[in-house]
């Protein structure tokens, strides 16, 4: 969904704490893009179960204009065999990359100001047709316990730096 599109479909984060969407169209980088248009430069912390080269180039031009912060990739174990093709990529996007049981589908942001936004999500950071759904909040509580929730499978992972080297 572009982003006049997601101005229509969506409320501006500071009129609306809360909302749902489900349906086709919406995907996480073009939400994260319209986030960041509304907070500003954040720090982005990210879980998926997989990622596509599509979604890391444009996670990539998010960066070179300015505006991530830190930001962390959680990845899933088992999408392994992507992860390696993908990893040079993965490391020029994130400030770091882990690999763990994870099937989650979350993108948190923080920005220097302490504001912060949820997103719950059915999609992966990959491109498909079928219907997702999405929720959007900007309660600190929810993103205090995802943060929480996010470090917790963080700390029982693999740290990808360097993981895959001699390997490819």
């Amino acid at each position: 969904m572009r982003a006049k599109q997601l101005q229509t479909t969506l409320k501006p984060l500071d009129k609306c704490p809360f909302q749902a969407y489900l349906g086709v169209g919406i995907h996480t980088l073009g939400l994260l893009g319209w986030i960041l248009q509304q907070v500003g430069r954040a720090d982005v912390y990210i879980s998926t179960f997989s990622t596509s080269e599509e979604f890391l180039s444009g996670f990539y031009n998010l960066r070179k204009k300015g505006f991530l912060g830190h930001t962390v990739l959680l990845a899933d174990l088992k999408a392994c065999r992507k992860t390696v093709k993908l990893n040079s990529l993965m490391q020029n996007c994130f400030d770091t990359v882990f690999l763990g049981q994870n099937h989650s589908k979350v993108v948190l942001v923080r920005t220097e100001a302490g504001k912060t936004v949820s997103v719950i999500s059915s999609q992966n950071q990959t491109y498909g047709g079928r219907a997702e759904c999405t929720m959007i909040t900007t309660s600190q509580e929810t993103f205090n316990e995802l943060y929480c929730g996010f470090k917790n499978v963080v700390d029982n992972s693999v740290l990808l730096n360097g993981l895959f080297t001699g390997t490819t």
